[in-house]
């Protein structure tokens, strides 16, 4: 059986749910968080300060050889209650040596917590989600830097 391989020579995405376009995005996910976190190894948390937006937080969860856990998050006072709020929050798992990233938890005070989903299109949502919230990310300028004003989990 051969692949037909006429769409990526045209510059053709894959099919949109398939699950050959589900890791082109989680791909073009691994190239975003890269071009916003390129030190991913060197700290366990970092911050991204771009003047008039909402600060993005990053803080490394778990590192391996081939992998490492990391949520991403932005972090709101909630004046009701006076606590923070992390929203959206996304748990992220790196594969550095395939060089893609899978949604593995998305938490929503709307939709509640999404855990490692197990059917086709709730993966296809949580990692559309991040490609688009990655973009917009880049498109507003931010880029960590090492934290080294907080302390251990406090994102």
């Amino acid at each position: 059986m051969q692949i037909d391989l006429a769409p990526v020579r045209r510059g053709r995405a894959a099919n949109a749910r398939s699950f050959a376009g589900l890791m082109e995005l989680y791909e073009q996910n691994y190239m975003r968080l890269r071009q916003i976190a390129p030190d991913l190894e060197v700290a366990d948390e970092m911050i991204s300060v771009v003047p008039d937006h909402q600060d993005l937080f990053l803080s490394v969860t778990q590192r391996c050889k081939y992998t490492t856990m990391l949520r991403l998050t932005y972090r709101f006072d909630d004046e009701e209650t006076g606590k923070t709020v992390f929203e959206p929050d996304l748990h992220l798992k790196v594969y550095h040596d395939a060089r893609v990233v899978e949604v593995q938890q998305m938490h929503s005070r709307s939709k509640g917590p999404l855990y490692m989903a197990e059917i086709l299109e709730q993966k296809w949502m949580m990692n559309r989600f991040l490609y688009k919230w990655l973009g917009y990310c880049l498109y507003q300028g931010h880029y960590f830097q090492p934290m080294r004003h907080l302390k251990a989990g406090s994102i």
